[in-house]
């Protein structure tokens, strides 16, 4: 009979409940004693418990984050005037809920795109979906949508993802067809979803970056009049992290 409901749990999804019916079975001496709805209350929490783990690791595995990075990881040692308390106000989710946007700027190597990837995987865990893009393969993918007929489809999927994180803002001139892209984008996304903008440029540049007056005032207003701010300052992490001690050196 256990076999047989373990089983069937199993060919129902419930995988989770048929694992704390095991536990149950494996240690009687445990479970015995309590009554039968407390008992099937710990195997209700256990099947809850599984189902979000499994759907945290799929919208973890379909943001496809550039860095495996937390928030518990982020390094705050260093000057980079960001602070603790405002990662830990961000990673409460309810700018995300808010449907309002994040913009981290600040020199290479900064790591602007760890605490994106960071506060994304964090929005994982909260159950958001995410998705991380450097801008260029944005673009492509866009081209490559236009040229097989799914633009539009793509467009509609891009606009439900919760959190967009786009990386490498600013970093080469955008063609008009580009442009018309982001308008497409951050019009769709305005008021209904979030977006994280990750660049090297000052957000004072990014009028001219994007080149068009007409279509960067469009773009910006939508991207920019809800937005948090981190401007990220200081010595090049990859540097202050990639240093060798005078014992590591090759022929010390």
């Amino acid at each position: 009979m256990s076999a047989q409901t373990l089983a069937r749990l199993r060919q129902l999804q419930l995988s989770g409940m048929a694992t704390a019916l095991q536990t149950q079975l494996e240690q009687v001496g445990t479970y015995e004693e309590l009554p039968f709805l407390e008992r099937l209350a710990l195997l209700l929490d256990q099947e809850c418990l599984s189902r979000d783990q499994r759907k945290h690791e799929r919208l973890i595995r379909q943001a496809r984050f550039k860095l495996r990075a937390t928030v518990q990881d982020i390094d705050y040692q260093h000057p980079r005037n960001i602070r603790a308390a405002q990662i830990a106000r961000l990673a409460q989710g309810e700018w995300i809920h808010r449907a309002q946007n994040l913009l981290i700027t600040g020199p290479c190597g900064s790591g602007k795109t760890y605490l994106a990837c960071a506060l994304g995987h964090n929005a994982c865990l909260h159950g958001y979906s995410v998705r991380y893009y450097r801008l260029s393969r944005l673009f492509l993918e866009l081209t490559q949508a236009k040229a097989d007929g799914t633009y539009h489809k793509r467009l509609k999927q891009l606009a439900k993802i919760r959190l967009l994180v786009i990386d490498d803002w600013g970093l080469e001139p955008l063609t008009p067809a580009q442009r018309n892209d982001l308008m497409e984008i951050m019009d769709d996304r305005h008021g209904q979803t979030s977006t994280l903008i990750i660049s090297q440029l000052p957000t004072d540049q990014w009028y001219e970056s994007i080149g068009d007056h007409t279509l960067a005032d469009a773009i910006l207003d939508r991207l920019m009049h809800n937005a948090h701010r981190l401007a990220l300052k200081g010595e090049s992490m990859r540097k202050v992290l990639g240093q060798l001690t005078e014992d590591e050196h090759l022929g010390s």
